[in-house]
């Protein structure tokens, strides 16, 4: 079998799956759901074993240790991901809600009724987690998926999704074999191959680095829903709370550098920036990250007592860097002239993901939710929040920084489409 037929059997299979998937009942769905997740926790040994392959080889293979975390499969991240899966169960069933209903003139009734998409295909790196992410929210809004893991983890992929079909399948016969399945082949071309099958294929997801989105974007014949990359900010404005910015500074970057809602850019208002930088910087130099830091935060940190500097990792920072996602203990660092400066930096520099202002002034605060144009903004908060889980999804299967279609994080609801259902009496148009 060619890799063009081992690509067109899944998407068949998947198209098929998905027909069937529309008969299921919402407390059919929820079974499966609960099944897999006591399946996850109950099998935790064997994913260990698998992700422990996965691991060795990625270290061999120069995984750095960032890229290794995303990889790591331990306890609290099984029991996270079938916890995932049941709270997707709890919530309520995206498909056949009532989006609008009028009645005509002449009589006849519209509905427009939110319906699955059909077959999802999702393209993603490093964190297996997202196995049974996907494969969850897919299924319960009634689409079949297809999921390509990063060879890095295609031990642990391919386990988490056979213990959820299998445990699927066990606990209700009606159970589409073929509702999740995953490319078994680490071919690259695969993926072209998958995203030309028009007729099968109706959505692409493509969760990692910007230069696995942006080939998937470049190649594919079928609608992707996309972010290039997570390049957040945080604005410590003048009249922030010193404290609480700190806090917010190094959850933001620190809670987990991998991921794509962890800053990359610290903005500091000139008006505090004398005082809070060097204290910020001490912080950093703590945890061993290396600060990119324009002329201003430069002469800050310079002027310091020998102290402090010789505790520094300092560069400086280069235009290049305020458009870099670094996913590691790198930060840039920039001081900048009040809230519009901040607003126009981010604007620039931004990939619209998140970007979070920490001030007690409600006038700056509203400026900046307002004139950022990203997927979310936040006022006091850390960006890590931007996540299906801490948005009361369940889950997600991405973050969307498109402006047409779904934005910020995807869930069950963005996971559908809808159609116009007319009831008539014999209505005819003159």
């Amino acid at each position: 079998m060619t890799l063009r037929d081992e690509m067109q059997q899944l998407a068949q299979q998947a198209k098929t799956a998905s027909r069937d998937l529309a008969r299921l009942t919402t407390e059919q769905k929820n079974i499966c759901l609960r099944a897999m997740a006591d399946a996850l926790e109950s099998n935790g040994p064997a994913i260990r074993e698998a992700n422990q392959q996965d691991l060795e080889a990625g270290s061999r293979s120069g995984l750095s240790a960032a890229m290794l975390d995303r990889l790591r499969l331990d306890e609290k991240r099984i029991l996270a991901m079938a916890k995932g899966l049941r709270d997707v169960a709890g919530l309520p069933d995206p498909v056949g809600r009532i989006l609008d209903e009028r009645v005509r003139p002449n009589g006849l009734r519209l509905r427009k009724v939110s319906t699955p998409i059909g077959v999802v295909v999702v393209i993603y790196e490093s964190r297996p987690n997202v196995t049974a992410d996907a494969a969850g929210l897919c299924f319960k809004s009634g689409n079949a998926s297809i999921l390509r893991g990063g060879k890095e983890a295609v031990r642990s992929n391919q386990i988490i999704a056979q213990i959820m079909v299998a445990s699927a399948r066990e606990r209700l016969a009606e159970f589409p074999v073929h509702a999740t399945q995953v490319v078994r082949t680490i071919d690259r071309e695969a993926v072209k191959e998958l995203l030309a099958l028009t007729s099968y294929v109706d959505l692409c997801l493509p969760r990692g680095g910007e230069s696995l989105i942006r080939a998937v974007a470049d190649c594919s014949k079928v609608p992707v829903i996309k972010h290039y990359k997570g390049v957040c900010h945080v604005y410590v404005d003048g009249d922030a709370d010193p404290r609480m910015a700190e806090e917010i500074v190094l959850n933001a970057k620190l809670q987990r550098p991998a991921v794509c809602n962890a800053m990359e850019t610290l903005l500091v208002d000139g008006a505090i920036a004398p005082a809070f930088v060097p204290a910020i910087a001490k912080r950093f130099a703590e945890k061993n990250v290396e600060l990119r830091v324009d002329p201003a935060a430069a002469a800050i940190l310079n002027s310091q007592p020998s102290t402090l500097s010789s505790q520094l990792h300092l560069r400086p920072a280069t235009e290049q860097d305020w458009f870099t996602e670094y996913n590691d203990y790198v930060l840039n660092l920039r001081v900048v002239d009040g809230v519009l400066g901040a607003i126009q930096h981010i604007n620039h520099y931004g990939s619209a993901h998140s970007d979070s202002i920490v001030t007690r002034d409600e006038r700056r605060a509203g400026q900046f939710l307002a004139e950022v144009d990203s997927a979310a903004v936040y006022w006091n908060a850390s960006t890590r929040f931007t996540d299906g889980g801490e948005f009361g999804m369940g889950a997600e299967i991405g973050i969307s920084t498109d402006k047409v279609g779904a934005r910020g994080p995807m869930g069950l609801e963005e996971l559908t489409s809808y159609k116009w259902v007319g009831i008539g009496s014999g209505q005819i148009r003159t």
